[in-house]
């Protein structure tokens, strides 16, 4: 039986052109971190068949909450709750916790909890992993968060504090947005986006309108591995979580 030989696709290049025949320019070399970071986008969005599921998230409670908590002498940001509410859906969904191995014939399940946190920094974007959040608090979560963006904005990370993560989080929002296709942080399996909450109008019992401030949730996921069903699930109950935030912070 004659075998096929697999299809070997090559791009082909990008046009090298002179820009300044149109008007005015200037130019300016990408930072070390964004070159580094372009690479690995690249080869993920390439090699890794995406799709990307939205769903929102009622955190009306959560809000109260924190502004309690706030007004009690604990500041405590979204985000810390968002990462205690993926802990959660990945002990329930096991396969998201997860890599493929080199050969991409065997899948990698892991037994611990590290998340990664996209930062947003003056030279590029870095990942840092705030480590077994499955044993902290929220506020330890939080306080570690705080760390590694403090560092990756001032002194930078070393590979250490980048690597390992289970799954990461890219939260943009205290900048804004309504839904975004995260790219997949290899070799994890699947990467939550987030975006800036809103206040939206429902139904009430009594046929009245109820106002509720709901988060969009954006998850892209290694199509290979996860298939749509699972992944509605996960959201769903990822969006539980963060609507019961109570339960997060005795977890």
């Amino acid at each position: 039986m004659t075998q096929t030989k697999p299809f070997n696709f090559e791009f082909p290049p990008l046009p090298d052109m002179d820009f300044s025949e149109f008007g005015e320019v200037d130019q300016v070399p990408l930072p070390r971190i964004q070159k580094l970071t372009s690479a690995f986008l690249s080869r993920n969005w390439v090699t890794i068949p995406h799709v990307t599921h939205h769903d929102e998230a009622d955190i009306t409670k959560l809000e109260v909450l924190r502004k309690r908590m706030a007004g009690e002498g604990t500041r405590i940001t979204p985000l810390a709750f968002q990462v205690k509410a993926l802990v959660s859906a990945l002990k329930a969904f096991p396969m998201f916790n997860a890599s493929l191995d080199a050969s991409g014939e065997n899948l990698v399940l892991k037994k611990y909890f590290h998340i990664g946190i996209a930062i947003d920094t003056d030279k590029g974007l870095l990942v840092g992993v705030v480590r077994d959040c499955d044993r902290k608090t929220v506020s330890e979560i939080g306080k570690d968060i705080a760390s590694l963006s403090e560092r990756a904005r001032t002194k930078g990370l070393p590979l250490k504090d980048m690597q390992g993560g289970c799954m990461t989080i890219s939260a943009l929002g205290g900048i804004g947005g309504t839904a975004f296709t995260p790219i997949i942080n290899a070799p994890e399996v699947a990467i939550l986006g987030v975006t800036r909450a809103y206040w939206k109008p429902f139904r009430a019992e009594d046929d009245g309108v109820d106002w509720r401030l709901v988060l969009p949730l954006d998850l892209s996921y290694d199509h290979r591995v996860i298939n749509g069903a699972d992944a509605a699930r996960f959201l769903l109950h990822l969006s539980g979580q963060l609507a019961n935030a109570d339960a997060l912070l005795t977890e």
